[in-house]
């Protein structure tokens, strides 16, 4: 079951992943960094941990950052909306009733309107547990989970009607880039609306039964071949770690670290290494641990790894490996 000290643990870890010194982030923080296994974070803890994180990372959209790269899945609630729910509906329905297992600083609401539904992310009213700087990152951080565990959910890529903050945002592009519509301002909303369509569209679990089975043998995946190399390590885990919709591109990699995608090139560069290279050796790893794992469709796999047309991913997968997928492993 999910609680805090996982968000804490999440957000540490996304900090370690852009550089930064865990000591030296939890120290700042009030956190014993000896003992993260056994933390029960504090309110005060988490919210010094929010600016901390923004502060040594120079990334003011940090929790945005930070839910675009997390998936629910890694917070322990996809599992119950997927075994629990037939349709997206049903499943953002048990999502505002889960919410209170991630924080408590926030809860979820769903309207519904004339050919759209309407989910809001409600700050809790009481100042003592949360600040208005560290609020706006964890409801950025929820937002950004709900659109894209909706892709999870309906295997398909979607893009909301509108998205509505209570704050002019300072970098439009970029949330426009993340939340996949321009976003507007409010007085006092938190908000995303969809198009009514999805509503009812049934869930398809295998894309999430491929993510679950990618989390649990993730670590015995391979390193890039240079283990000394590690930024273009972090990419790679990064791929990894987010690849159940597809790799993402360089520009989106490069923006969620919060660089230029000319400045991510040079790090690589400087590594021996490129990101076209570490993509390819990416998803040859998933390829070969999708296929061999016998128990999805290739079309499904072939769409996890980017290809639209199931030739092309037989081609690439015999050019890795010297075999067809359907004669991999026999």
């Amino acid at each position: 079951m999910y609680n805090m000290k996982d968000l804490v643990l999440n957000i540490i870890a996304y900090a370690a992943q852009r550089d930064v010194d865990v000591s030296q982030l939890c120290k700042l923080s009030g956190i014993n960094p000896g003992s993260l296994k056994n933390l029960t974070p504090t309110h005060t803890q988490l919210q010094h941990l929010w600016a901390n994180a923004v502060h040594l990372t120079n990334d003011s959209l940090f929790g945005l950052h930070l839910g675009e790269s997390l998936r629910a899945t890694a917070l322990g609630i996809v599992g119950n909306l997927v075994q629990s729910s037939a349709t997206v509906g049903e499943a953002l329905t048990h999502a505002a009733a889960l919410v209170h297992l991630i924080t408590n600083q926030c809860s979820m609401k769903i309207d519904q309107g004339k050919g759209t539904f309407k989910v809001h992310l409600l700050p809790a009213a009481n100042p003592e547990n949360h600040t208005a700087f560290g609020n706006h990152q964890l409801t950025e951080l929820l937002m950004v989970i709900v659109i894209h565990e909706l892709d999870g959910l309906m295997l398909k890529k979607i893009v909301p009607k509108s998205v509505l903050l209570p704050y002019r945002v300072i970098d439009p592009a970029e949330y426009e880039r993340v939340f996949r519509c321009k976003p507007g301002k409010s007085v006092d909303e938190f908000s995303i609306t969809f198009h009514q369509q999805y509503w009812n569209e049934p869930i398809l679990t295998a894309n999430h039964e491929l993510q679950e089975l990618l989390l649990k043998k993730i670590s015995s995946l391979p390193s890039p071949k240079s283990t000394s190399s590690t930024f273009q390590t972090r990419i790679f885990n990064h791929l990894i770690a987010n690849s159940y919709l597809g790799l993402s591109s360089l520009n989106d990699i490069a923006a969620n670290f919060n660089m230029s995608p000319r400045t991510l090139q040079r790090k690589l560069k400087e590594e021996g290494a490129s990101y076209q290279l570490i993509a390819e050796e990416a998803k040859r790893s998933l390829a070969e641990h999708y296929v061999s794992s016998g128990s999805f469709a290739l079309k499904d796999i072939s769409w996890m790894l980017g290809y639209n047309d199931l030739s092309a991913f037989s081609r690439a997968f015999k050019r890795w490996t010297g075999k067809a997928p359907v004669d991999y492993g026999a």
